[in-house]
C-alpha cells in the first residue's frame, strides 16, 4: 500500500477532463495546447484502487455536508448526452453517505467525491478511491428509460461503491483470496441500505429469491468455491454470486448472533484495528468475537467450505410435559476437492404460531423467557432444542428471516401448516416461503406426473390427469390477492412462483424445457380460475393517465402488483388480452409499466407482439441503453422457437459485439431463457458459438457467457452430452484466453472425475 500523488499532462482539446484519486491540489496550461492537473490522494492504497480518467465529459455539481460540519463536493462526470440523467444518482449518493455516518459512524474522509458514468465499461462499476467508475447503465436514469427495477438497482450500486471508501479501501484484502473481506461485508452494507430506504421485507425476499437461483446453482456445479477460495488462474472468474451474495449471508450471520449493537461493537473494533491496512477475513472474525467475548469459530468454516448445506429440521410435542422439541441435523454435499465436509454455525431463527397463527411466547430450556422469536446455534452436526411450557401443539416458524444460507427441510411439515403460515405469519419472509413452498410441492408433483405420462397427451392433458391446481392453493393464493393489509410489492412477490432454476435445483436431471411448461401451467390455471380478481388489481392500481412517475415504495408497490397481476393473465393465449396487453403498452407513462406490457408480449407469436417491439424500436432507435432492455426481453422469450429471432438480432443495428451491455443482454438473456435448452441442442450450439467469437474481442464478458454452461450437472443426460460437447469444442479452440479455459476445463474435470 502506498500513497500517490498523481500528474496528468494532455491535450486540453481532446482531453478537456483530467482526473485521478483524492484531492484536487493544482492544474494549469502547458505549451502546445496542453494542460495538466496534480491529484494527491493522503491515504495508502494498494495499486488497484489507482484510476486515472481523460476524456471528454461534462459533469453535474452537488455538496454534502458530513455530520462533524465539513463539506464534501460531489462531482458526476458522463459522457455529453447523458448529464441530464444523473440526478438520481446524485440523490442516491447523498442518502448513502447519510446513512454510512447513522448507522455506522462513518464520514467521507476528503473534500471531493467523483463518479464517472461511460458505456463500454466490462464491470458494473469499480470503487477507484474517491474516483467511482460506472458503467452507465448502473448511474443513468429517468422515468422515460428506466424501470422500477433500475431505479433500485442505481440506488443500491451507487451506495455500494460509495460504501468500499472504508470496507474496501479505507481497510482493503491482503490478497485476492480475501476479495469476500470487502465485497460480502458491502454487499451487505448495501442491501441493508436499500431495506431502510424502501421496504426491507421485500428487499430480503428479492435479495434471498437471487441466491436460491444463482448461488445455489453455481454451489452444485464444477465451479463450486468457498466465498474464500483457494485456489485461481484468472480471479476475474471469482467476482461470483458465491464471494458476493453468499459472502453477504455470511456477514449477516455475524449481526443475526450478535444482534445490532453486537454487530457494531465488531465493526468499530474492526476499523480501530485495521484502518489502513490489508487485512485477511480471520481478522474480520477476530474483531467480532473479540468485541463481544463470543466463540464464533463456527462462521470461520463458512469461509473455507465449499457447497450449501441442508438442515434437516424434526419436531416432536408433549402434550403432557407441555415441550417442544426441536431436532436439527446438518449435512452439506461434497463438492469439487472437498469431498469431506464440518459441520459450520448455522443461526437458526424460529418462531411457534398457535393455531390461530398467532405468536406463542417462548420459554428455552436452559435459558427462560425468549421472547417471541429467538435463535437457535446449531454448531454440530446434530443439536436438541426444547420449549416449555406450550399449552397446544404449535407450528413451526423455522429460519425467518433466512437467517442462514441453507436449504432448509422440515419434516412432517403439511399444508395445513404451509397454508397457516402463508395466511398468519408474522414473519414477512416466512410467510412468503410458506406460500413458495406450497407452490413448489404442486409443480414437483405435476413435473413428476408428465414426465411420467404418455407423450401422446400434452403437458397440459397430464397435468390436469394428475389432479391440476388444487383448489386449497388457488384459495390460499386469492387471499393473499385480496389482503388489503399487504404492500403490493409483496403481495406481487407472494405471487409470483419459484424460480425455474430454483425448481431445477429440486429435481435430479431435470428436462428444463418440461420444468418452463409446468410452471406455465400453475400460472393459466391460476389466471383462468382468478381472472377478474387479478384484471380488478390491475385496474385498481393503474396510474390515472398524466401522474407524473416517482420512485419510491408506495408507487413502486401499486406498480409491482399490478404488472404481476396482468402478467399471469398475460400467460393465458387469448387474443383480447394480447390487444389489452399492447394497449397498455401504449399508454405507458413510464418505462416500469411500459417493459411490464412488452415482457408479457414478447411471450406469444401474435402481431401484437411484432408491433410493440417496431414501435419500441422507433421511439428508442438512438438511445442505446433503452435498447439494451428491448434486446434482453426478446432473448428471454419463452416463445418456441425464438432461437430464430435472437440469431437474426446478433446482425441488428441495435447489437454491438464489442460492446458488453449489448452481450450480456442479448446472450445471458437467451441463456436464461428455455429456448437454451431447446432439445436439438441447436441453443447450445449457438451459444458456444458466441463464447468462441467473443473470447477473440473480450475475455471476461466470454467468460461470463460461458458459464452458462456450468450448469450441465442438473439436467437430464440428452442436454449433458449436449452441454458437454460444447464445452469440449470450446475447449479444443486454439489461443483460448485463461478466463475462458478455467471455466471450461473445471466443468470438464468434474465430468472425468464422477467416471
Amino acid at each position: 500500500m502506498a500513497c500517490y500523488t498523481t500528474r496528468i499532462e494532455a491535450d486540453k482539446t481532446k482531453y478537456p477532463v483530467l482526473l485521478s484519486n483524492g484531492n484536487l491540489k493544482e492544474q494549469g496550461e502547458v505549451d502546445d495546447g496542453r494542460h495538466f492537473a496534480v491529484w494527491e490522494d493522503p491515504f495508502p492504497k494498494p495499486c488497484y484502487l489507482f484510476a486515472l480518467v481523460a476524456g471528454d465529459l461534462v459533469t453535474k455539481e452537488d455538496t454534502y455536508t458530513t455530520g462533524s460540519g465539513k463539506a464534501v463536493t460531489l462531482r458526476i462526470y458522463t459522457q455529453p448526452a447523458n448529464i441530464d440523467q444523473v440526478d438520481f444518482a446524485m440523490a442516491s449518493l447523498k442518502k448513502a453517505m447519510k446513512w454510512d455516518e447513522d448507522v455506522y459512524g462513518l464520514e467521507y474522509d476528503l473534500d471531493l467525491f467523483n463518479i464517472v458514468a461511460v458505456d463500454d465499461f466490462n464491470m458494473g462499476a469499480m470503487e477507484n478511491k474517491s474516483l467511482n467508475i460506472f458503467n452507465s447503465r448502473l448511474v443513468l436514469a429517468d422515468p422515460d428509460s428506466s424501470t422500477d427495477l433500475d431505479y433500485a438497482r442505481i440506488e443500491g450500486v451507487v451506495a455500494h461503491e460509495y460504501f468500499h471508501n472504508w470496507t474496501g479501501n479505507r481497510v482493503t484484502c491482503r490478497d485476492w483470496f480475501q476479495l469476500t473481506l470487502k465485497e460480502g461485508l458491502t454487499v451487505f452494507r448495501d442491501q441493508s441500505f436499500s431495506a431502510d430506504m424502501n421496504s426491507a421485507p421485500v428487499k430480503r425476499i428479492e435479495d434471498v429469491a437471487i441466491l436460491r437461483a444463482s448461488q445455489f446453482s453455481e454451489d452444485a456445479g464444477p465451479m463450486a468455491h468457498p466465498i474464500r477460495p483457494d485456489s485461481y488462474i484468472k480471479m476475474d472468474n471469482f467476482y461470483t454470486v458465491t464471494v458476493y451474495e453468499k459472502g453477504a449471508e455470511i456477514i449477516r450471520l455475524y449481526h443475526t448472533l450478535l444482534g445490532p449493537e453486537g454487530y457494531r461493537k465488531g465493526m468499530d473494533l474492526y476499523f480501530k484495528r485495521h484502518d489502513g491496512q490489508a487485512v485477511t477475513c480471520d481478522d474480520f472474525l477476530a474483531a467480532m468475537a473479540d468485541a463481544n467475548g463470543e466463540d464464533l469459530s463456527g462462521i470461520g468454516k463458512w469461509y473455507s467450505q465449499a457447497g450449501t448445506p441442508t438442515l434437516m429440521v424434526s419436531t416432536s410435542y408433549d402434550a403432557a410435559k407441555k415441550t417442544f422439541t426441536i431436532n436439527t441435523k446438518q449435512t452439506t454435499p461434497p463438492t469439487n476437492g472437498q469431498p469431506d465436509k464440518l459441520p459450520v454455525l448455522i443461526p437458526l431463527k424460529v418462531g411457534l404460531l398457535g393455531p390461530d397463527g398467532t405468536d406463542l411466547p417462548l420459554h428455552l430450556e436452559g435459558k427462560g423467557d425468549v421472547g417471541t422469536s429467538t435463535v437457535l446455534r446449531c454448531d454440530d452436526t446434530a443439536n436438541t432444542f426444547t420449549f416449555t411450557d406450550i399449552e397446544v401443539e404449535p407450528v413451526l416458524s423455522a429460519l425467518r428471516g433466512f437467517s442462514a444460507p441453507v436449504k432448509l427441510v422440515v419434516e412432517g411439515q403439511t399444508d395445513d401448516h404451509l397454508r397457516l403460515m402463508f395466511a398468519h405469519d408474522s414473519d414477512s419472509f416466512n410467510r412468503w416461503e410458506a406460500g413458495q413452498r406450497l407452490y413448489m410441492k404442486l409443480i414437483l408433483q405435476l413435473y413428476d406426473a408428465a414426465a411420467a405420462g404418455s407423450a401422446s397427451a400434452s403437458v397440459s392433458e397430464r397435468c390436469a390427469a394428475a389432479g391440476g391446481v388444487k383448489p386449497e392453493l388457488v384459495e390460499a393464493f386469492k387471499a393473499v390477492l385480496e389482503d388489503e393489509q399487504l404492500d403490493g410489492s409483496f403481495k406481487a412477490m407472494a405471487i409470483r412462483l419459484p424460480a425455474v432454476n430454483e425448481i431445477v435445483d429440486r429435481i435430479d436431471h431435470a428436462d428444463p424445457a418440461l420444468v418452463w411448461q409446468i410452471r406455465h401451467y400453475v400460472y393459466q390455471q391460476l389466471a383462468m380460475q382468478l381472472r377478474p380478481v387479478l384484471e380488478q388489481l390491475t385496474k385498481q392500481n393503474q396510474m390515472p393517465p398524466g401522474t407524473p412517475y416517482e420512485f419510491n415504495a408506495t408507487a413502486a408497490a401499486k406498480r409491482a402488483i399490478s404488472n404481476m397481476a396482468q402478467s399471469i393473465v398475460g400467460s393465458l393465449d387469448d387474443a383480447e388480452i394480447q390487444e389489452q396487453l399492447l394497449r397498455r403498452f401504449r399508454e405507458a407513462t413510464n418505462m416500469t409499466d411500459r417493459m411490464a406490457a412488452l415482457t408479457v408480449l414478447c411471450d406469444h407469436d401474435t402481431p401484437q407482439r411484432e408491433a410493440a417491439l417496431q414501435e419500441f424500436y422507433q421511439a428508442n432507435k438512438d438511445k442505446p441503453l433503452i435498447l439494451l432492455k428491448w434486446l434482453a426481453v426478446q432473448a428471454g422469450s419463452f416463445m418456441p422457437g425464438n432461437l430464430k429471432n435472437v440469431k437474426a438480432l446478433t446482425s441488428h443495428p441495435a447489437f454491438t459485439i464489442t460492446t458488453p451491455n449489448c452481450c450480456y443482454s442479448l446472450f445471458l438473456g437467451f441463456a436464461r431463457s428455455a429456448n437454451f435448452h431447446a432439445s436439438d441442442g441447436s441453443g447450445y450450439e449457438f451459444l458456444g458459438d458466441a463464447v468462441v467469437q467473443l473470447d477473440k474481442i473480450n475475455h471476461q464478458v466470454a467468460s461470463r457467457v460461458a458459464g452458462a454452461f456450468t450448469t450441465f450437472k442438473q439436467y437430464d443426460k440428452e442436454r449433458q452430452a449436449m452441454m458437454m460437447a460444447q464445452l469440449k469444442r470450446i475447449a479444443a479452440v486454439e489461443g483460448l484466453s485463461e478466463n475462458v479455459f478455467e471455466i471450461v476445463t473445471r466443468s470438464l474435470q468434474q465430468v472425468e472425475a464422477a467416471t
